[in-house]
């Protein structure tokens, strides 16, 4: 499910779009991950695209700024934000009071839950610690599912992976009992791929604000607070106008923004 690994490791990509007010930046660099479609990956031109792209393209161009795309691996996305080598992270990060530690959060821009996966006729409906107990589960590591399942299923064989992809393929391959993931890339995974065709959605959606937060937001360095304002009143922007609609329907049958069928 997620594209191009190697082609995202250092990708940077410019796009045209024009300037903040007098005084403030006239250029700034959105960092994502590149490989969690269909918000963020790498399509078949070796380009940065998804739901949180063109999100993020249409935030600057409503602040006038020329955006410039960089990719980073999920493991040093806060690191290479901390590190400025780019302004702000859009990447489907949930707004976490852990994360919140390191940097600052504008407004959510889409609603947060995770789900469990598992092969189609396992029989899983026991999702307690005991009922876990034994069972081979995987998730991306260093992401809120992880945190999830190392800490509700403390009796299972966790398995942590790289990327959404790596943790697929092993879905796919029978080396996996179970797998906790976002909800619509999960969605997308089963229902869409020839890979995801061997797995269902199971469970009732996993919304525990510990580990989905307060939704989904982009990321600032604390010391931003102009920039994330003018993020959050770009977003109230395409909200009102219609924008988000435009583009969230590009992507999604259901509103992401609320996790609601329209």
């Amino acid at each position: 499910m997620k594209y191009g690994r190697l082609m995202a490791a250092g990708l940077a990509m410019g796009l045209a779009v024009a300037a903040l007010p007098a005084g403030a930046a006239d250029k700034l660099k959105l960092g994502t991950e590149g490989a969690f479609p269909p918000f963020n990956y790498i399509d078949a031109s070796g380009n940065l695209a998804g739901f949180d792209i063109d999100i993020g393209v249409e935030l600057c161009k409503r602040m006038e700024v020329e955006c410039e795309l960089v990719a980073q691996d999920w493991d040093g996305i806060i690191p290479g934000l901390l590190a400025k080598k780019y302004d702000f992270i859009i990447a489907s990060m949930f707004i976490t009071d852990e994360r919140k530690k390191q940097v600052s959060f504008t407004d959510p821009y889409y609603a947060a839950a995770m789900t469990h996966v598992a092969p189609k006729g396992a029989g899983i409906t026991d999702f307690s610690a005991e009922g876990m107990a034994g069972k081979v589960i995987g998730a991306q590591s260093g992401t809120t599912q992880a945190a999830f399942i190392e800490k509700v299923y403390p009796d299972a064989d966790i398995r942590l992976y790289g990327t959404q992809d790596e943790a697929n393929l092993d879905m796919a391959n029978g080396r996996l009992d179970l797998m906790v993931g976002d909800v619509i890339p999960s969605v997308d995974w089963v229902s869409k791929t020839d890979d995801g065709a061997c797995c269902e959605i199971v469970g009732e959606p996993i919304t525990d604000r510990e580990f989905v937060g307060d939704g989904t937001g982009i990321a600032v360095r604390k010391e931003d607070n102009a920039l994330r304002e003018n993020l959050n009143k770009a977003l109230a922007e395409i909200l009102a106008d219609g924008t988000y609609k435009k583009i969230n329907d590009k992507y999604f049958t259901i509103n992401v923004y609320t996790m609601k069928a329209e």
